[in-house]
């Protein structure tokens, strides 16, 4: 790995993206200490996804479904135990489970597959603003950010491994608004130039803003101490080469919301228009009134 970025928050994310093997299958690794009272689920969503590409060679992953099972401890390690299912001609299927106290947090099946040429098409990218068309902190200017609620506002001000610049600002203004969410992500600065590093980052990044947009409908967020909210699941599919380090459109919409559960979507381009991946979830969105 080349040498770590200067940025303390994304230098912390490539740390503890790089496991520690303990055995042929068996990789251990830690949680950043923020304060946080559990692990943030794209940390493990990217953790698993390191420890089933250590076990494979010459193939790139192009999908991954995981389930969260219970809540991890960002005191405690986490031991990713890989599965090695199939080796097939062009395709290779991994399973992991993040163990924590002898029980499992957190499954994954992954796919790898050889390149090869095939057919090619791919959805467009909405018609959004360039990423340098957003001003300020979080994409946010000055006076917009200062009539945030002050959750969202501690959010969008806190340093992390990953640029957040959110288009659609007026959904956090407490009104209920049409469930679409597009957001500019990348890493603060390069990463290494090896690709499971950039699959891996966008891994964890994928998980940070999906389930709040299916509050969006609502006019509610997740950040609201009447909201218990938690991923449940969560799928990412990979189309096509990217770097993490460059400005990527997380274009994420929420088709439904029912049972305590929100189900959203997402799809992920480059800033020239190409469609590099794809992702649903489904999470716990719980309006705890009264509690």
């Amino acid at each position: 790995m080349s040498q770590q970025p200067q940025s303390a928050a994304l230098a912390d994310l490539v740390s503890i993206l790089d496991l520690e093997q303990l055995e042929r299958n068996l990789f251990r690794g830690r949680s950043p200490q923020t304060g946080w009272q559990r692990v943030f689920g794209g940390q493990v969503i990217g953790q698993a996804l390191v420890a089933a590409c250590r076990t494979v060679e010459g193939r790139r992953p192009h999908s991954l479904h995981g389930y969260f099972m219970l809540p991890g401890s960002p005191d405690i390690p986490i031991i990713y135990e890989v599965d090695r299912i199939r080796d097939g001609r062009s395709f290779t299927t991994r399973r992991v489970v993040a163990i924590q106290n002898g029980q499992a947090i957190f499954s994954m099946s992954a796919s790898f597959q050889i390149d090869e040429p095939g057919f090619d098409h791919a959805a467009d990218m909405p018609d959004v603003p360039m990423p340098e068309d957003l001003a300020g902190t979080g994409g946010f200017a000055p006076e917009v950010l200062a009539k945030m609620p002050e959750t969202v506002r501690r959010y969008f001000e806190r340093e992390r491994p990953i640029d957040l610049r959110p288009v659609e600002f007026e959904r956090y203004d407490g009104s209920p608004h049409a469930p679409r969410f597009n957001v500019w992500i990348k890493a603060k600065e390069r990463l290494p130039d090896d690709p499971t590093i950039h699959n891996c980052v966008l891994a964890y990044a994928s998980d940070l803003t999906l389930l709040d947009s299916s509050l969006i409908a609502h006019g509610r967020t997740v950040f609201e101490k009447r909201i218990r909210a938690a991923s449940l699941d969560h799928a990412l599919w990979i189309h096509r080469p990217f770097r993490a380090d460059d400005w990527l459109l997380y274009a994420q919409d929420s088709p439904n919301a029912s049972g305590a559960r929100g189900f959203s979507r997402g799809a992920i381009y480059t800033r020239e228009g190409m469609l590099v991946a794809s992702v649903a979830q489904e999470g716990l969105i719980r309006d705890v009134v009264g509690d």
